[in-house]
């Protein structure tokens, strides 16, 4: 179980209660899984790339400011275009990871490529944060790499200029994100790399595909054709324009107050064709009482005027759990969660965070080692610790939907991964932009 760390400033947030249901047409800022993902391959590619739509907030920002600080050359001045140049990586260089999983799990293996020290450190709770799969994977490829005991923060990467790659044996379970660390800087090894995970399943999948995609759209080799292993040929990486897509996890809150309300919100510039897993957050929605429409205005959902509750495996959407959590809540059935005990090692320990909030409210919410089991009873205002996470702080905001009072302790958190969420979400409830 992982810690939890909470401060509280002295304002809360008053999570605004919807009194008519919501009707918005919304843009939002683009994909942070992508963004990262994109400033990673335009680093290490061999010539300049365009992020266009990239999500500008302080995980993006600080991992655009990791690979600077190794050497790359970034102008993200732009909001709507970002320019990258590669350019050798040197040492010594300081990483300021911050609480971005992205950032301490796709930097370490960049970092073996540069020549020079880097040394990678962030927020108190990022040490909590699993990386010893990751720092023993590097290892046994070649990197030198000096870390604590515990396997986590902070850590120095001795980068020789080079890694030798090879085949690498590795224990996922705790993130997708330490495989795709891995095979987002693999083709830039002498012998690429063989990734095969041991353990129980690897979860968000969907993000494994998202960085297999985006590597094939670089130009790299990839095969992931048996299940748990991936192996990504040496070669080089192009340099492109990346369309980056609206951010899929940050819309469901929004998504979830068409629900509550019994409204409408619709979600502009959405693709036929997404790297993000579309299809079953529309089963999850449609479940639970939506109506999900794809048309050329956008990606739409609808409430029926009743959230019906539901047992699933999250274990693909992970980071929606909090906000279906707050849909459950607000259910007219009970639900149980599955699949999901690897958000223990999130921002915060998300499952004990949730049940701990949301019981402080009046719930019946009973946290399992890896979901949660929720009896949908009336609730009550409160102050609602969010624990420097930006989902914590998205559950508090859809439940405040229908329960006047819901006070986030921080609602400054969801700066994140969306610094305009608290506008625009006071914007849709009330009705005024």
């Amino acid at each position: 179980m992982g810690n939890l760390i909470a401060t509280r400033p002295p304002q809360p947030w008053t999570a605004p209660t919807a009194s008519d249901p919501v009707a918005a047409t919304l843009r939002l800022p683009g994909s942070k899984s992508m963004t990262a993902r994109a400033l990673v391959l335009s680093a290490l590619a061999g010539g300049p790339s365009t992020l266009a739509g990239p999500l500008r907030a302080r995980d993006t920002e600080l991992m655009a400011a990791g690979l600077r600080a190794m050497g790359a050359h970034m102008s993200i001045s732009d909001d709507e275009r970002w320019l990258v140049r590669p350019h050798p990586l040197v040492g010594p260089a300081h990483v300021d990871v911050g609480l971005a999983g992205t950032v301490m799990r796709f930097v370490p293996p960049v970092a073996g490529l540069a020549d020079g020290r880097i040394t990678l450190d962030g927020d108190p709770q990022a040490r909590t944060r699993p990386l010893g799969p990751l720092i023993g994977a590097l290892r046994s490829l070649g990197v030198r790499v000096d870390a604590p005991a515990t396997g986590s923060l902070p850590l120095t990467v001795l980068g020789a200029g080079r890694v030798v790659g090879g085949e690498v044996v590795i224990d996922a379970s705790a993130s997708s994100q330490l495989v795709s660390g891995l095979l987002l800087a693999a083709p830039r090894f002498d012998r690429g790399v063989v990734v095969r995970h041991v353990g129980p399943p690897v979860p968000s999948a969907p993000h494994l595909r998202m960085t297999v995609q985006m590597l094939r759209a670089a130009g790299a080799a990839v095969d992931d054709g048996t299940p748990d292993v991936w192996v990504v040929e040496p070669g080089p990486l192009t340099g492109r324009g990346w369309q980056i897509e609206p951010d899929l996890s940050g819309a469901v809150p929004f998504f979830a107050a068409a629900l509550v309300t019994g409204g409408e919100v619709t979600l502009q510039g959405w693709p036929r064709s997404s790297a993000q897993p579309v299809e079953q957050l529309r089963s999850l929605l449609q479940r639970m009482g939506g109506e999900v429409t794809l048309s050329t205005g956008g990606l739409t959902v609808r409430g029926t005027g009743a959230v019906h509750g539901l047992t699933a495996d999250l274990s693909d959407v992970s980071e929606l759990t909090p906000a279906l959590t707050a849909l459950a809540m607000l259910a007219d059935s009970p639900s149980v969660f599955t699949g999901v005990g690897h958000i223990r090692g999130h921002e915060t320990d998300r499952l004990t965070a949730l049940a701990r909030e949301f019981t402080a409210l009046g719930a019946d919410i009973t946290e399992s080692p890896d979901g949660l089991e929720i009896r949908p009873r009336p609730l009550h205002g409160g102050v609602f610790e969010t624990y420097h996470d930006h989902r914590m702080a998205h559950a508090a905001a859809v439940a405040g939907l229908a329960v006047p009072g819901v006070e986030l302790s921080d609602v400054a958190c969801t700066s994140k991964t969306m610094p305009e969420f608290p506008a625009l979400w006071s914007a849709m409830v009330t009705g005024k932009s």
